[in-house]
């Protein structure tokens, strides 16, 4: 939610999460480093216990264990603090309270998440495709499981699952800013109910689009399975909005089905703009149900195939609510059988100080693909024919060990019948990382979007929301944009209180719309912006990773804008 990390400047000065592993600080050591903490070493110390006998070995080589066929033996799991109090620099007694107030993660929690159980055939993929589904979750700041004990009688390895908790409950107020408006919030919600992983929330925001009441229920392993469960309820100035979902989804590379089911209904005003400005609005009554499952013969020489089907509902309802500048949109009823297909390389790596500050980041090399298509016809319910396309693919380049390209795109659009092409949309991007030193980074970006005969309620827009910093949020719009963005990053030790890592950066971006907008109005040609900015990643609580603080200083100026835009708000990154 947007504000999330100003809320924790401002109001949970005191709440907590865990270190940094990658900052030059021996508290949060990998089990296994030179300069281990307290903890590692009190962890190496049972480790050696643990292997008492001439059979056993203490820490086995992943390698050999995978070649001699090993098989899983007893699986520890230490669920660590927020704080590291046998640390002096984290024995304070603000964090002792925290520590004592915050319920830890169940250690049946973690287990149920484990993809290796005992007398499963050692495997070190799936240990490290543990590790990122453990990282994945907000309530977990970071997870090491290695192998501790290794018995040569009958060929089994003891395993340790270490993983450190985050401050999960938000009682609290927030704040944005971007684009020229103001975003606020009032909250509470725990995103690990009672150690369970669960997330509850009861909040109230309000935006620049609505005010919204909204209750959120969402369980990612119902009954310890990998069966999830969502439930959320928003009562919205303009209309409410109510989704449950209930699904066992692909959770690892080598899961051989899935299935699921989600339903969503609701209403809601919706504007459209100009130059940052409402032009008109009318009421959009939205609903969505689909039915989905998948099956896969699992990880095969570095590859995943996924074969896809599914039967999707989608409608929506347009009432004017004013005076519009252009037409009302056409109502739509698409009911469609549609079937996929999805391969996934197996090609993962972690980096620090890269889209976090100071944290373990789980990043995707390897390439992706996943295609659909779907026919919906009359027979099935719509209100006309057409074929439903959507394609997605990114792959990611390494250049030496400074050097990374990320590269994507994706499409969707309907193939009508009697029409052609519409509501077609097809983007692309590409990212580049360039690691100048440890605590340096350059990074540079472009992002392009084509449309064809979108639907009215369709805008392709650029502004301050999206990626122009320096103008007011959807400032331009048209029929195709492209945006550039450079900028330099900086990732400080500086670790105030142990609860944030500081960065900082310089950024220009330029971008620009082409064709009409739905209103038939012309673009303004391009535009761009130069800033500074401060990030602060929050090391402590799962509420909010980077919260960005910009200064962005227009370079096209327009009489209707100001000469210097503030934006505050959370990202998920840098």
């Amino acid at each position: 939610m947007l504000g999330l990390g100003l809320q924790l400047v401002l109001v949970r000065a005191g709440a907590a999460t865990t270190p940094d592993p990658a900052a030059p600080d021996p508290a949060v050591t990998m089990p296994g480093d030179s300069g281990a903490s307290t903890e590692s070493a009190a962890a190496a110390t049972d480790a050696t216990k643990m292997c008492a006998g001439s059979h056993s070995h203490v820490r086995p080589e992943p390698q050999e264990l995978e070649t001699s066929g090993a098989r899983i033996g007893q699986i520890d799991i230490d669920v660590e603090d927020i704080f590291d109090t046998s640390n002096p620099k984290e024995d304070w007694a603000p964090y002792r309270l925290a520590n004592r107030l915050h319920i830890n993660t169940q250690d049946d929690a973690v287990r149920s998440q484990l993809l290796l159980q005992p007398e499963d055939l050692y495997s070190q993929q799936k240990i490290e495709e543990t590790e990122r589904l453990l990282r994945g979750r907000r309530y977990i700041y970071d997870a090491w499981i290695e192998p501790v004990c290794y018995h040569d009688d009958d060929d089994t390895v003891d395993m340790r699952v270490r993983v450190r908790d985050v401050w999960s409950l938000n009682p609290g107020v927030s704040f944005s800013r971007k684009g020229g408006a103001n975003g606020a919030s009032a909250e509470i919600e725990d995103q690990d109910f009672l150690g369970r992983g669960e997330t509850v929330a009861l909040s109230y925001t309000s935006n620049v689009d609505r005010t919204s009441t909204r209750a959120l229920y969402e369980d990612p392993q119902l009954f310890g399975s990998w069966w999830r469960g969502r439930f959320a309820y928003s009562n919205n100035s303009d209309g409410t909005q109510t989704q449950v979902a209930v699904g066992r989804p692909f959770y690892s590379l080598d899961t051989r089905w899935s299935a699921g089911t989600e339903w969503l209904s609701g209403e809601r005003d919706q504007s459209r703009y100009q130059l940052g400005h409402v032009a008109d609005e009318f009421a959009v009554r939205e609903r969505h149900f689909d039915l989905s499952g998948g099956v896969s013969s699992g990880l095969r020489d570095g590859w995943t195939r996924r074969w896809l089907a599914g039967l999707r509902y989608d409608s929506s309802e347009f009432t004017p609510t004013e005076d519009l500048v252009a037409g009302l949109p056409e109502d739509r009823r698409l009911v469609y059988p549609w079937i996929g297909v999805e391969w996934i390389e197996n090609d993962f790596g972690t980096v620090h100080n890269f889209n976090q500050i100071g944290r373990t980041e789980d990043v995707q090399f390897g390439a992706a693909l996943h295609a659909e298509l779907g026919l919906a016809t009359p027979t099935w319910g719509s209100d006309r024919s057409a074929a439903m396309l959507n394609l997605q693919a990114k792959r990611a380049f390494r250049f030496g060990d400074d050097d990374s390209l990320f590269v994507g795109a994706q499409g969707s659009g309907r193939l009508e019948f009697s029409d052609g092409l519409r509501d077609a949309v097809l983007q692309s991007e590409a990212r580049y990382y360039h690691r100048q030193s440890e605590h340096a980074l350059l990074y540079a970006a472009v992002h392009g979007a084509t449309t064809a005969n979108p639907d009215l309620d369709h805008q392709l827009l650029l502004g301050g929301d999206n990626g122009l910093r320096g103008y007011p949020l959807r400032y331009q719009s048209g029929q195709s944009s492209l945006l550039l963005t450079a900028e330099q990053r900086i990732y400080t030790d500086w670790y105030p209180f142990r609860l944030f890592n500081v960065g900082a950066a310089v950024f220009a971006d330029a971008g620009r719309t082409w064709g009409p907008d739905f209103a038939g109005q012309q673009p303004l040609g391009w535009l761009g912006d130069a800033g500074i900015g401060l990030r602060i990643g929050n090391a402590r609580s799962g509420l909010g990773n980077v919260l960005h603080i910009d200064l962005a200083v227009p370079l096209v100026r327009q009489p209707d804008i100001d000469s210097v835009q503030l934006l505050i708000e959370t990202r998920g990154s840098f």
